[in-house]
Parts: structure tokens; C-alpha cells; sequence
């Protein structure tokens, strides 16, 4: 386990991007929000503003960095292609997991304070904190993982087949969403996929992210094992 861990260590070099602006993202997200419902008149209940999200859609950012910035001089230190992708992996894994207790105290600091004293949700969604403690932690950490293994994989389709190759993966997951479209509203299945998410608990949401990761994973590995630098 020496060179994943090596690997973890050297993507850890440029902690700005790792630490740093995801840091920023998270406070300067948070305040903005809390400002804007702050002048905004409380008519009671909730109010949700889901800006504290945003630094799990930054980790699809993270995962094309990962792979684009350390892969080929992971590469000239003769590291090998499975060690890169296990240190790299797991490092962010540990980053997913986290975050999202983070988010989890972040939600009972929310919940203490009467949402932040403008009566906000940012991070104690309601649906979500209906649920268990853990639940919530893999909730979150499931959907930062599928983002950072989007990037993760598109980098490493970039990195093998070059920008014709992006842009075939590009096009080509455009095309399955819009079949994906066509198909329910050919065969008025909108009322039926409505209820699906209606009836969809947070633990179940958490599988299906999972599972996603897991698919992407296993292609970006696939995919890893041609790639040149």
C-alpha cells in the first residue's frame, strides 16, 4: 500500500485546490445565502436555499484536476496505472466521507441556530434530515463521490482517446439523456416516473448514487489502463 498512499500524498501537494477553495466555496455560499434571506420577508416555514451544495459539484471539477494535473507525472515516477487509481480513489474517498459529516454537523449547527437566525435550510434539508444520522453522511457522501468519478471518467476518456474521444462520451451521454426523455414521453411514463422520485427515501436515493459511482468507477479504471499521458 505504499505507492496508493504515495500517490494520495502527492495529489495532496496543491492543497489550494484541494482545501482551499472548497473552503471558500463552502463559507462564501453559506453567507450569500444567509444574506439574501435575511432581506428577504420571513412568511413563515422553511426556507430553502441549496447553495451549501456547491462544493460537492466542485469535486467534478476535483476529479478532472486529479487525473489531468498529477497522472502524468505519476507517470514519470514510473508509478503504475493501478496504484495511481487506488491512491487516488481512496483519497478521495476519505475527502466524500468527510464532507459529508461535515455537512451533517453543519445541519445540526443549522437546526440549533433557527437556521443560521433567518429561519433558512442550507444544509438540514428536510427531506434529508428526516432520516437517520448515517443515512445523511451517505447521502452526501454518495452524490460527492458520482460527481468527482464524472470528472474522474471524462478526464480519463480525454486522456485515451483525446478530444474526439470526449466529445463522443459527450455526445453520446446527451443522447442517452434525451432517449431517456423521448422514451417517457412517448409512452406517457412522466406520471409514472413523478411517483417513482415521490416515493424515493433518502436511503434508496443513496443506493442508486452509489451504484452510478460504482459503474463509473469500474469504466474509468477500464479506461485508465490505455491511457497515455
Amino acid at each position: 500500500m505504499n505507492r496508493p498512499l504515495a500517490v494520495a500524498r502527492m495529489q495532496l501537494l496543491n492543497k489550494w485546490i484541494y482545501f482551499g477553495i472548497p473552503a471558500i466555496i463552502l463559507v462564501s455560499s453559506t453567507l450569500i445565502a444567509v444574506a439574501i434571506l435575511a432581506v428577504i420577508p420571513d412568511t413563515g416555514g422553511t426556507r430553502m436555499a441549496l447553495s451549501g451544495q456547491s462544493v460537492m459539484w466542485y469535486f467534478l471539477g476535483i476529479g478532472v484536476q486529479a487525473l489531468t494535473l498529477t497522472f502524468p507525472f505519476s507517470q514519470a515516477m514510473s508509478v503504475s496505472r493501478r496504484s495511481f487509481y487506488i491512491g487516488t480513489l481512496g483519497l478521495f474517498a476519505v475527502m466524500a466521507l468527510g464532507l459529508g459529516v461535515l455537512y451533517w454537523l453543519l445541519g445540526l449547527v443549522e437546526k440549533a441556530t433557527n437556521g443560521w437566525g433567518v429561519n433558512g435550510a442550507i444544509f438540514a434539508i428536510p427531506w434529508i434530515v428526516q432520516s437517520a444520522w448515517y443515512t445523511q453522511i451517505l447521502l452526501y457522501f454518495a452524490l460527492s463521490t458520482l460527481l468527482f468519478m464524472f470528472g474522474f471518467w471524462f478526464a480519463t476518456v480525454y486522456k485515451r482517446w483525446r478530444t474526439t474521444g470526449l466529445l463522443v462520451a459527450l455526445i453520446g451521454f446527451a443522447v442517452i439523456l434525451l432517449g431517456a426523455v423521448a422514451s417517457a414521453t412517448w409512452t406517457d411514463s412522466w406520471a409514472a416516473v413523478g411517483a417513482w422520485f415521490v416515493q424515493l427515501t433518502p436511503l434508496a436515493l443513496t443506493g442508486w448514487l452509489l451504484l452510478g459511482g460504482v459503474v463509473l468507477a469500474a469504466g474509468s479504471y477500464g479506461t485508465l489502463r490505455r491511457a497515455t499521458p
